[in-house]
């Protein structure tokens, strides 16, 4: 539960960062209501597809605990090696259909492209991009 707790509180301060190069920074409104958004129950895996590729995920549950419809959520994923130099850095689709106030929905993010040099802990996620209805 603690380390649940931790990983919100760290979702909460990456998206006042600095935002992800090439993308447009979060909006002021979008800011203020990235607080709303519970990430629960997130795990990674590494799964061999039918190719022998091996694919790494990112799986879980967003909550929508505002008063508006979130109609796209975007999050950077932001892998490290083992002297925490960025690896990867990829922004992805999170919220791809409106999530209602109160709605829990499941994500599943996968990735075939992380370097070897990863140091296969969880990435930094940063919410990157928010579309409020």
């Amino acid at each position: 539960m603690a380390s649940r707790i931790l990983f919100f509180a760290s979702l909460i301060l990456c998206a006042c960062r600095a935002p992800v190069a090439r993308d447009q920074p979060l909006t002021a409104e979008a800011k203020a209501y990235v607080r709303n958004l519970q990430l629960s129950e997130v795990g990674l895996k590494a799964n061999e597809s039918y190719a022998g590729q091996v694919i790494t995920e990112i799986d879980g549950k967003i909550t929508n605990n505002g008063a508006r419809t979130v109609d796209r959520a975007e999050v950077a994923c932001v892998f490290y090696d083992s002297i925490n130099q960025l690896v990867l850095r990829e922004r992805v689709p999170l919220v791809k259909a409106p999530l209602k106030p109160g709605e829990t929905r499941a994500f599943r993010l996968p990735f075939d492209d992380i370097p070897s040099s990863w140091n296969n802990q969880m990435p930094q996620l940063v919410i990157a991009q928010i579309k409020l209805s």
